[in-house]
């Protein structure tokens, strides 16, 4: 079974590489967010929020995992192939690698052709973070702080999650990260509703996130620090970051590329202030962009390289005992 998942996230891996996610196309994480919202919207009210919360949160990932389960289970009852396919598709779906270019490539061109109103407004869409007076930097930072945190939620989380049970796994992640990104907010509305959300959020991309800053660090080469310096700073600059998880791959970006992300952040111009990473040997310019991509596309295919080493040594030690 083992040798399945690694095939079809291979075949997911190239699907999303070649395709992506069309807009026009249906997609899982849609269904998902129009769960969420209608939960959301008959649950987070009156008293014992927390345990609200922990409810939505189960019935979204066993909902999730059963539809998936019976599709996956009738692709394989029909044939191998159907079923290596049928999980291919759907992991696909999990992962936006493609997407995640599309959308850094889309405010860097204006910002090469020195459209600033154009970049300003593509950056906008891809953060949360007030975006109408950016200039240069500002939109630069702001789209290699996108790539860099998403390599693992977005990309490498998944896939570590296909390898060990499948789309249904996979899935399952898709729908926690999805929970924590709808509800998980440390406000009033949510600080108690969505608090099993982004906990369990920080649960599943725990191991991820810090395979996916090592093969960072390990596959691109820096002229600001050897691989031994970069694997030893990157614990220290990731803990700089609110999240558990998310900087480690905003961490190693900053140490490769010898910039500086975190910072001021202007929400509905109210300040955040964010701690620093990287030791700033550069200023940031337009140029970050591709590199951090770069950095992604890299770090990916090793993280997949990875996958079938574990799996191969799993099987072959599964097979002596």
């Amino acid at each position: 079974m083992l040798i399945h998942h690694l095939a079809s996230i291979t075949l997911a891996f190239l699907i999303d590489r070649i395709i992506g996610d069309p807009p026009s196309w249906p997609h899982p994480v849609r269904w998902m967010g129009a769960f969420i919202t209608s939960l959301d919207h008959h649950l987070n009210k009156g008293v014992r929020q927390k345990a609200k919360g922990v409810l939505l949160l189960v019935v979204i990932v066993a909902t999730v995992f059963s539809v998936t389960c019976l599709i996956v289970w009738g692709a394989y009852h029909m044939h191998v192939l159907a079923g290596i396919a049928a999980e291919s598709v759907i992991i696909a779906t999990t992962i936006a690698q493609n997407d995640l270019k599309k959308a850094a490539m889309s405010v860097y061109q204006p910002l090469k052709e020195g459209d600033m109103t154009t970049a300003r407004k593509r950056v906008s869409m891809i953060v949360g973070r007030d975006t109408q007076t950016l200039n240069e930097s500002g939109i630069t930072r702001a789209t290699v702080e996108t790539v860099a945190e998403n390599i693992s939620d977005g990309i490498t989380a998944p896939l570590f999650w296909a390898l060990i049970g499948g789309a249904p796994l996979a899935m399952v992640y898709r729908a926690v990260n999805t929970c924590d990104s709808m509800v998980g907010y440390n406000n009033e509305r949510y600080s108690q509703f969505g608090w099993a959300s982004a906990r369990f959020d920080d649960v599943v991309n725990w191991i991820p996130s810090r395979i996916t800053g090592v093969c960072m660090i390990a596959v691109y080469p820096s002229p600001f620090l050897t691989k031994s310096q970069g694997i030893h700073a990157l614990k220290a600059e990731a803990a700089k970051h609110p999240s558990p998880n998310s900087g480690w791959g905003e961490a190693a970006v900053a140490l490769l590329l010898g910039i500086q992300l975190g910072g001021a952040n202007y929400y509905q111009g109210v300040k955040s202030e964010r701690a620093v990473m990287g030791r700033g040997q550069r200023s940031l310019q337009q140029a970050h962009i591709p590199a951090a991509i770069t950095i992604m596309e890299r770090a990916v295919s090793i993280f997949l390289i990875l996958l079938w080493i574990g799996g191969g040594c799993y099987a072959i030690t599964r097979t002596w005992f």
